[in-house]
């Protein structure tokens, strides 16, 4: 089976074609091409990603990006003789000129579903690909699974990538699990009976941890895309030892609740370089931005920390999973490899390459759902605030 996956929910526009089938133990899987184009210099200059912008890549971009991945695939296709129906389109004009212009109205490759991201997300964003998904699968006569974002980061982790071997498979876990989701939009932990079964067991009441370091990068007029400038920054204060003369609060550290809050630790970073600026400085000095931000990173981390123990101790966990964008962050990724160790569970973290957002994880995770005979879900808008649990 081949499934196309799609994946519009930010700033970044991916495809993906996966071959997969099930086995005795599970499902084997070949990644037959995987395209990504970022957004990343289209916001820069903003400091964060505008949803309207964001759309309006997605529809310039997808068309071409999924005809060349169709080219390099080299998958076979047939002439598709039917009409599209241009309506499916109506609201993304963009979008449906390019899809009328392009080769893929008249071949249709050996696809056999499409998987898109409906949630989770900027609801503009994430249209332009649910339109796009609709589209195709009305032309080509595939179903259309919609996905869960977050789910696909789940799924992320499960990715067992050998480069000797044709085909892969995925990580068989060990159940219950505890999934701890770290990116722009979103930190959760999330209790796994298995995949498909999931219970938010805490989540943030404000801003995102990967929010809250874009936007102490932006406080500091640091470069975009933040978070990794942030880290990058705290790694040189480390390296160099420099002395702590900085303390930054742990917002709901000592809470009895496993939930988060990085909102009011984003307005202490304002707060005092306001402060500073006020004392006389000109100008940041490199050593007080650098301190600044290990102080941040190690407050943002020890939060976590102490959230995710609760969470561990108050379950008979056997597996950590831990996804999501910001889990690129060395700091965190040491921090987890201890505390698996520490608890002897297994831990599951993705590749830096799929950390972010990805049209692999997308397809896998229909792939997962098609196999297990799931039939597709109707839907006809995106659920920019979908949560795994199906609760608001």
């Amino acid at each position: 089976m081949i499934i196309l996956g799609i994946e519009t929910s930010c700033d970044e526009t991916a495809v993906c074609l996966l071959e997969s089938r099930a086995t005795e133990t599970g499902i084997e899987y070949r990644v037959l091409g995987s395209l990504i184009h970022s957004q990343i210099d289209i916001h820069k200059e903003y400091g964060g990603v505008f949803p309207m912008m964001a759309k309006r890549a997605h529809a310039e971009n997808l068309v071409p990006l999924l005809e060349k991945l169709i080219t390099q695939s080299g998958i076979a296709t047939k002439t598709v003789t039917e009409q599209l129906d241009e309506k499916i389109l109506e609201q993304e004009l963009v979008l449906k000129d390019k899809l009328l212009a392009s080769s893929l109205i008249t071949s249709q490759p050996k696809i056999d579903a499409i998987a898109v991201t409906y949630g989770p997300g900027l609801e503009p964003a994430l249209w332009v690909g649910i339109n796009f998904a609709q589209a195709l699968g009305k032309l080509w006569r595939v179903p259309v699974y919609p996905e869960n974002h977050m789910e696909g980061h789940i799924v992320s982790t499960l990715i067992n990538e050998n480069p000797t071997t044709t085909w892969n498979t995925i990580h068989t876990i060990t159940y219950p699990a505890l999934a701890v989701l770290l990116s722009g939009g979103h930190t959760e932990l999330v209790a796994i009976e298995h995949l498909g079964n999931y219970r938010i067991v805490g989540r943030t009441r404000d801003d995102a941890v990967g929010e809250a370091f874009d936007k102490v990068a932006r406080i500091l007029g640091l470069a975009y895309p933040g978070g990794p400038e942030v880290s990058r920054r705290a790694a040189i204060a480390r390296t160099t030892k420099l002395p702590h003369t900085i303390d930054l609060p742990r917002p709901m550290l000592h809470s009895k609740d496993l939930d988060f809050s990085f909102s009011g630790l984003k307005t202490a970073v304002l707060y005092l370089v306001k402060e500073t600026s006020h004392n006389g400085e000109k100008e940041l000095s490199e050593n007080f931005i650098n301190e600044l931000c290990r102080e941040f990173e190690d407050a943002a981390c020890e939060v976590i920390e102490k959230k995710t123990r609760g969470a561990l101790d108050a379950s008979g966990v056997q597996t950590l999973i831990v996804g999501g964008g910001v889990i690129a962050n060395t700091l965190l990724r040491t921090m987890f490899d201890r505390l698996a160790n520490e608890y002897g569970i297994s831990l599951y973290i993705p590749t830096q390459h799929l950390s972010g957002d990805n049209a692999l994880m997308i397809a896998l995770a229909g792939s997962l759902h098609v196999l297990r005979g799931e039939q597709p879900v109707p839907f006809t808008r995106a659920l920019g605030n979908l949560r795994l649990d199906g609760g608001k």
